[in-house]
């Protein structure tokens, strides 16, 4: 059975500070977790700009880390093991990490789905739609607390 997960956002003490949301750095994670399973993962943002936040701050990564990704578009032919876009994506993926506030027509097409409830009130009624939405769908639902 398909799977979301969402994980659930603290309150971040630095968020203020922080170059990116705290859930955008727990997606770039899990994308690196994902691909050190051998697994495909296509992580949407809500634009461009987003999607270019998310690809430098993959590259700022230590050696060590390193997740080879791509913007979308770019890349080898068949896409990068973790392909970065705000567009339907055009190669086949396991894994969606969802960081755009709506859900995605083709979410269903994945056989494992990433979402977030970011601790901003906004935000986390856009989470409670995306919820509501892939719960109408008859996806298993998860709940995570992230750290």
């Amino acid at each position: 059975m398909k799977k979301v997960t969402f994980y659930i956002m603290q309150d971040p003490k630095n968020d203020v500070e922080a170059s990116m949301p705290h859930h955008h750095e727990l997606a770039c994670k899990l994308a690196g977790e994902f691909y050190q399973q051998g697994q495909r993962v296509y992580i949407h943002t809500n634009d461009e700009s987003a999607a270019n936040q998310v690809d430098e701050y993959l590259w700022q990564l230590d050696a060590s880390s390193f997740v080879p990704h791509n913007l979308q578009g770019e890349g080898p032919r068949n896409g990068a093991p973790v392909e970065i876009g705000f567009q339907p994506p055009r190669h086949r993926y396991q894994v969606l990490i969802n960081l755009h506030d709506q859900t995605p027509q083709f979410a269903v097409n994945f056989n494992q789905i990433i979402d977030f409830v970011p601790h901003q009130d906004g935000l986390k009624q856009q989470a409670r739609e995306r919820y509501k939405h892939y719960r109408q769908t008859g996806l298993q639902l998860l709940t995570v607390n992230a750290e």
